[in-house]
């Protein structure tokens, strides 16, 4: 050890001096060479030991083709390029060579920097410290993460807020990465951070932000939504230049999704759905106001404090951050939605709807009134059917139920449980196949306006006394809401949020438009005086 050989230097020197020992008795004492004695005396510091230059002889054959690879590898894409197992492969391959791993990561390691030193490439490119000032600046991305949802294994993206100042980063999880769950992300960091940065955030070029980047330049042509956007919330944008050029101009958010990944989304989180992660996230991300970033004498969570009261206060008007669709229902009661299928009330089959595409819902309007609201599909080609929306077909069309993708899903949500099974057993038993099936369709009617629970209640009750109408049942779910001191009314058909109304569409007025495209009319307007000139004209009376 370098240590213990300087403290040996030092004991040998003083002992010279104090007690004037010979370079012999030195020696003898502390048992090494009268040279090391002598090195000792004469300097401080033992001398750096010399590393002795090895040579490898199998390897010596091959390194002048080695050098070429190398030497070639400059005009090469930089993630095409030879890495160390791949010359040692190629080496086993093209000249039969038997070389170990180690000796040629070896020689690579030292030549690579040497080759492209002699042939004069571009060193690597040094970085500047940027300043960031409270309640100014933020970053923004997106992040790929595979999450167990509902017991499959699902792609979905993380969306990623962050403060440049403090490092205060609010998530967001999503099923896609459009336009819908962007908007939806920077709304939910805003009222999350209480506030909007007064300075840049810095984006990528990505698509539901710039339709086209133009080239060589720092101007983008950006989507007529996001200019709507970013004008509501008063967003000054940055877009930094494509690819890997600009990465570090956002370095912060980029880290930001790779720590978050490792850190929150290791292993795999197996969640029922994407609002129960989302809730977790809240809690993450209090816990990480008390990480110090880097070598800061604070935490997130005090610079953060700083620059909070700095932000821009939010816009007291809504933005409404679904994509507006209008598909047309078709004969199975369906809409088309981004390559999913959700149900619609039969009634409505034929009919033009209106509907608001979210990150993590859609929302169905008939004119201003909500008609159905679905948790948004993550797989190309799903459907999703809710077994209500087809119960007056099912009335006419009783066979149809046993066989019914909706009752299939029903059960597997819940919805249709064990009692309801119980109930349809016993109506068929009773009544006959069909008029069994009626009976049980006219008691799943009931949920419209009883709660479940209830319902559920009456129909045990009911089988209880050997009853299978739709009169025992609400009779029965009637009393056991009354037995709690409650009332058993609902007065939705779900147990959703509240409808929000869809934003107002304004129609182009033809007549408007027909005026701003016409040139102006120069002609002077017509003098009606003259008008009796035209009934006394020559020749009309002789006709």
């Amino acid at each position: 050890m370098a240590s213990s050989k300087e403290e040996l230097f030092l004991l040998i020197r003083r002992d010279s001096w104090q007690q004037g020992l010979s370079v012999r008795a030195l020696a003898r004492k502390y048992r090494v060479h009268r040279r090391l004695v002598r090195e000792a005396l004469c300097s401080t510091v033992p001398a750096p030991r010399r590393t002795p230059r090895r040579h490898s002889p199998r390897l010596e054959p091959f390194k002048k083709t080695i050098d070429q690879w190398l030497l070639d590898d400059l005009d090469a894409p930089p993630k095409q390029r030879h890495t160390v197992k791949r010359i040692l492969s190629r080496l086993q391959q093209e000249a039969g060579a038997d070389i170990a791993y180690s000796t040629v990561w070896d020689y690579v390691h030292r030549r690579r920097q040497e080759i492209a030193e002699a042939a004069g490439a571009t060193p690597a490119a040094g970085f500047v410290i940027r300043h960031n000032q409270p309640g100014m600046d933020a970053e923004v991305d997106f992040g790929e993460a595979w999450v167990d949802l509902a017991g499959e294994r699902t792609k979905c993206f993380v969306f990623a807020f962050r403060l440049a100042y403090s490092g205060k980063a609010v998530h967001r999880i999503t099923a896609s990465c459009g336009q819908e769950a962007f908007f939806d992300g920077h709304v939910h960091a805003f009222r999350t951070l209480g506030g909007i940065p007064a300075g840049q955030i810095r984006y990528d070029n990505l698509s539901p932000a710039v339709s086209r980047v133009v080239h060589r330049s720092r101007s983008r042509e950006e989507h007529p939504r996001w200019a709507d956007f970013r004008r509501h919330f008063s967003i000054t944008p940055f877009y930094c230049e494509p690819g890997l050029r600009g990465a570090h101009e956002k370095g912060g958010v980029e880290g930001q999704v790779g720590y978050w990944r490792r850190n929150y989304l290791t292993p795999v989180p197996r969640v029922d759905s994407l609002n129960e992660l989302n809730d977790a996230f809240a809690g993450f991300e209090e816990a990480e106001e008390n990480r110090r970033i880097g070598m800061r004498i604070r935490t997130i969570g005090q610079d953060f404090g700083r620059e909070a009261p700095l932000l821009l206060p939010l816009p007291e008007d809504p933005f409404e951050t679904g994509l507006a669709l209008n598909p047309r229902v078709d004969r199975y009661g369906m809409v088309a939605v981004r390559v999913c299928r959700y149900s619609v009330p039969v009634r409505f089959i034929g009919r033009t709807v209106h509907v608001l595409l979210r990150s993590s819902e859609v929302v169905v309007f008939h004119g201003r009134t909500e008609i159905a609201r679905h948790p948004r599909l993550t797989t190309k080609g799903a459907e999703r059917v809710v077994l209500d929306h087809f119960l007056e077909v099912l009335l006419a069309k009783p066979g149809a139920l046993a066989g019914s993708e909706a009752l299939d899903q029903a059960r597997r949500e819940g919805t249709f449980t064990p009692a309801h099974e119980a109930l349809w057993s016993t109506a068929k038993h009773t009544l006959g196949e069909s008029e069994g099936t009626k009976a049980l369709v006219q008691v799943l009617l009931l949920h419209r306006h009883l709660q479940h629970r209830d319902v559920v209640a009456g129909i045990r009750a009911a089988l209880a006394v050997g009853a299978c109408t739709a009169d025992v049942v609400a009779l029965e779910a009637r009393k056991a809401a009354e037995m709690e001191g409650r009332s058993p009314t609902v007065t939705a058909t779900t147990v959703l949020p509240e409808p929000v109304a869809p934003p107002d569409l304004p129609l182009p007025s033809l007549t408007e438009r027909r005026a701003t495209r016409l040139p102006t009319d120069q002609r002077p307007l017509p003098a009606l005086e003259r008008w009796d000139q035209l009934l006394h004209r020559p020749g009309r009376e002789s006709r």
